[in-house]
C-alpha cells in the first residue's frame, strides 16, 4: 500500500521563508525511519516532499535533467516546495568560471520549468578545495547576462580559505549572491550576509544534537535579514540528516508560531 502522506508543510510566511532539507533524496536506507517501510522509490520524492519543503538536487553536478525527469520531480512536490540545484562540475570544477557563458545558459534553460512553475530555490555554485581566490574571475562570472533576467538566486560555496575576505563579500552584494555558509568537520564558512536570502549546508558527521538544533532555532529564527533561508543537512546512508532538517522545520515554525 502507498505511504501515508502528511500535510504539506509550510515554508512560513511570504516574506520571511524557510526551506529545509536534505542533499538528495533516493536512499531506500531512509526506510523506516524516515520513509516508511514498504515505500516503492517512485515514492520517495512525494513522501520527502510532503515533510519538508525543499530539496538540494546534486544530480546536476554531473548531468543535466530531462525535460521528463525534471517534471517527474516538480509534479511530485507542493507548489510551496523548493528545488535548488548543484551547478556543473563542468562550470565549476573543470571551467573553474572561466569562458562559462553557454554552459550556464544551458544550465539554467535546463531548469526553466523549475522558474515557470514556481519552484526553483536557489542555484549553488561550489567551488573546488584547491580554487584560490580569484576576484577578477568571479567579477566576470558574476556579471554574466543569464543572471540578470530574470534575475536568479545563486549562491556560491567557497572552500579555499582565501576567498574569505571583504572584498569577496562586497563584490558578492554588488551582483546580489549569497556566500554559502557551509559547516563541516574540516571548514567552516563565516556566517555574513551577501544578499537578501540566505544560504546553509549542514554537514558535520554525526549529525546534530536536539541541544543543538534548538541553539539554531534562536539563530535562525532572529535574524533581522528578511527574504529565504535555505538550510541544507547531509545527506548519508542513515537520515540522519533528514530527521535533524524535519525537528528544525518544526523548532522554526513553533518559533515563529506557523502552524506545523
Amino acid at each position: 500500500m502507498p505511504p501515508a502522506v502528511h500535510p504539506p508543510p509550510t515554508a512560513t510566511t511570504q516574506q520571511d521563508r524557510f526551506f529545509l532539507g536534505t542533499s538528495g533524496w533516493a536512499y531506500p536506507t531512509w526506510k523506516p525511519d524516515f520513509y516508511p517501510a514498504g515505500t516503492p522509490s517512485r515514492l520517495f520524492l512525494q513522501t520527502y516532499a510532503a515533510r519538508l519543503t525543499s530539496v538540494e538536487v546534486n544530480y546536476t553536478f554531473s548531468k543535466l535533467p530531462t525535460a521528463m525527469q525534471l517534471q517527474g520531480w516538480l509534479d511530485a512536490a507542493p507548489i510551496e516546495f523548493r528545488f535548488s540545484f548543484k551547478a556543473p562540475q563542468r562550470i565549476t570544477h573543470f571551467q573553474r568560471l572561466r569562458d562559462s557563458a553557454d554552459s550556464v545558459t544551458e544550465f539554467l534553460s535546463a531548469l526553466e520549468p523549475a522558474r515557470t512553475a514556481g519552484k526553483l530555490g536557489s542555484l549553488l555554485f561550489q567551488l573546488p578545495p584547491n580554487f584560490k581566490a580569484d576576484r577578477g574571475r568571479l567579477a566576470d562570472f558574476l556579471a554574466l547576462p543569464a543572471f540578470a533576467q530574470p534575475r536568479t538566486q545563486i549562491a556560491f560555496e567557497f572552500r579555499h580559505p582565501s576567498w574569505f575576505t571583504d572584498e569577496t563579500y562586497q563584490l558578492l552584494r554588488d551582483h546580489h549572491a549569497a556566500l554559502c555558509v557551509a559547516e563541516s568537520d574540516d571548514l567552516e564558512t563565516p556566517d555574513i550576509a551577501t544578499a537578501d536570502f540566505r544560504f546553509y549546508r549542514l554537514r558535520k558527521n554525526g549529525g546534530y544534537s536536539a541541544a543543538k538544533l534548538r541553539s539554531m532555532t534562536k539563530q535562525f529564527a532572529e535574524t533581522k535579514e528578511s527574504g529565504d533561508t535555505y538550510i541544507y543537512f547531509k545527506h548519508e546512508e542513515e537520515p540522519t540528516g533528514a530527521l535533524n532538517a524535519c525537528y528544525l522545520l518544526k523548532l522554526l515554525q513553533k518559533a515563529r508560531g506557523v502552524q506545523a
